[in-house]
């Protein structure tokens, strides 16, 4: 790009720029000296490829979505937390808000994620330990009492079960008296990932895909404010994935639900922003910042040349980051603490719109009070006193951040073919595509693709710490410690037997008739391809529980079990 056009830049971003509202803080240096709200080349310079780097605020969006980056609103602090039962979570989410947290993300406990009930005989043993449990409406009420849900953002972390999981939480927030247009967050709901990484699915993708379809149309026209899909790269990375292929299979489902979108007849502009995505923050410092800067620039390119998003919203990629849980270790735990804010700050050095911390016991156990805090102070330190919120994307131009984020963009797309070529086989499973990149989603879960990369990528790195070739401190090396043991949260098995107990007295005193009314509607929508949220909304509000939503989708559509790979 040559000097005339990178001016031209300059004056179209300041003009942006000095439009846009900015925080009342101050924008100087430790000793006082200003700063300047984003650096490019000094004037009268060329600049070759610049257009890829670009300015913050305009396509391709390399250097961040908004022109004041920080200086107009800082990341939200979202903390995950969900423990033990609706009541004890609800507390520990007042101390956040309390503490300073900007947003709830809400983790639920392993039944609740598969879509049963506590008094399943399968959930026995695992009742609020991984998370909260929710089983009904009831429980969503309790575990937002006393927030008010029109105020605050929420998260929540699962998949399988997410739509009648959000049908609570309307139900909850109509119980508030909070009208569903002003709901505000982000639904993670991404279905691929857990053929993928994760594995908590409840059917076969056809029947999740069906329900996502459902989401997004509803959502679209009644609650809109909300983000209905937040696709999820995290677990792929946590199971062993290279950071390119983490980015590489994130974009490639999210490229699957706009191509669900557009199979539905919704206008690309209007439902794509309405699509986030959660990272994983890892260690490799630069290689982080460089993956986040090269997500931006490949989702806009594609949603406007793939998909013909026009508007700049619909070419936005906006993401939650979370630290690297796998890279906690329960030997020398304090050092989680060091490797937290050093993942941390690389989300925020590439510009990430939200934020989670993880506290220095995960590893062991979910997080006490002291590491909750010492998790969320890390946030406020980076955000408080280093300054890296004055300047926008204050790496861009560093010969080494860009050319990690060109070799990581072009590491995705060879990816990106390869889904293209498996798109190309016949579909597994009878499954119906809506799109190439669909289509190549589907054949790379049958055909074990996505497993398989990831797999030889983890090994390839187990072998690597195993000959001292990666080094992990306190693990390989640096073994000597004084650091005793650490008291950790432990959550009571009288949980799980008072959980059993509310339950059964709700479904004592509800209506069962309407219930059963109200699931026989749904199955009926299930079977007629109408719209499933209101008929779902319905059987939520006459208090059916999530295991009796699912079970009766688990008759009609079946379960689902992954081919044997050898």
């Amino acid at each position: 790009m040559d000097a005339n056009e990178i001016e031209t830049g300059r004056r179209r971003w300041q003009a942006r720029y000095d439009s846009a509202r900015t925080r009342d803080a101050d924008f100087t240096t430790l000793s006082g000296d200003p700063v300047q709200p984003v650096y490019g080349p000094p004037p009268g310079a060329d600049v070759p490829g610049f257009e890829r780097i670009g300015w913050p605020g305009e396509y391709p969006f390399t250097r961040g979505l908004y022109a004041t980056g920080y200086r107009g609103r800082t990341w939200t602090i979202r903390q995950f937390a969900g423990f033990g039962n609706a009541e004890q979570t609800n507390e520990r989410y007042k101390m956040i808000l309390e503490a300073g947290g900007g947003g709830l993300s809400v983790a639920f406990d392993m039944p609740t994620l598969m879509g049963r009930d506590s008094d399943d005989p399968r959930s026995l043993g695992e009742v609020g330990h991984c998370g909260v449990a929710i089983d009904s409406a009831a429980d969503m009420e309790v575990l937002f009492g006393g927030i008010p849900l029109g105020d605050v953002t929420t998260s929540m972390t699962i998949s399988g079960p997410a739509v009648p999981v959000f049908c609570m939480y309307l139900v909850a927030a109509e119980r508030q008296g909070v009208d569903p247009g002003v709901l505000n967050g982000t639904l993670q709901t991404d279905i691929f990932k857990e053929y993928i990484a994760q594995k908590e699915w409840l059917f076969a993708p056809g029947p999740h895909l069906r329900l996502i379809g459902d989401l997004m149309e509803h959502c679209a026209s009644a609650v809109p404010a909300y983000k209905p899909l937040s696709v999820s790269g995290y677990h792929i990375r946590e199971a062993g994935s290279t950071a390119a292929q983490e980015l590489a299979f994130t974009l490639a489902d999210g490229f699957g639900y706009v191509e669900l979108g557009l199979s539905r007849g919704l206008d690309v502009n209007t439902f794509a922003p309405g699509l986030s995505f959660f990272f994983d923050a890892h260690l490799d410092f630069f290689e982080e910042i460089a993956k986040f800067r090269a997500a931006r620039r490949i989702w806009a390119r594609w949603l406007r040349d793939e998909y013909g998003a026009t508007s700049e919203k619909a070419q936005w990629l906006r993401f939650h980051t979370q630290t690297a849980g796998v890279s906690l270790t329960a030997q020398q735990p304090y050092n989680n603490v060091v490797r937290t804010a050093v993942e941390a700050l690389s989300a925020v050095l590439g510009g990430t719109n939200s934020l989670h911390t993880n506290a220095l016991d995960e590893t062991l156990a979910l997080p006490s009070e002291q590491a909750a805090e010492i998790a969320l102070r890390t946030q406020q330190v980076l955000m408080e006193e280093t300054g890296v919120a004055n300047v926008a994307d204050p790496l861009g131009g560093s010969w080494y951040v860009e050319a990690l984020t060109d070799r990581i963009e072009a590491d995705a797309e060879r990816i990106f073919e390869r889904i293209r070529q498996l798109g190309a086989k016949a579909v597994p499973s009878g499954e119906h595509p809506v799109g190439p990149i669909t289509s190549g989603i589907l054949r790379g879960i049958e055909d074990g693709y996505f497993t398989g990369e990831t797999a030889e990528s983890a090994f390839r790195y187990q072998q690597a710490l195993e000959k001292g070739e990666k080094k992990v401190v306190g693990v390989n090396c640096h073994t000597g410690s004084v650091t005793g043991d650490l008291e950790i949260l432990r959550v009571s098995h009288e949980v799980e037997r008072e959980q059993v107990r509310v339950l059964a007295d709700r479904k004592a005193a509800r209506d069962d008739a309407a219930v059963r009314a109200a699931l026989d509607a749904m199955l009926a929508a299930a079977r007629d391809g109408s719209n499933m949220i209101e008929p779902m909304l319905t059987a939520i509000r006459a208090e059916a529980t999530l295991g009796e939503v699912c079970g009766v989708l688990r008759e009609e559509w079946g379960s689902y079990t992954e081919p044997a790979r050898f």
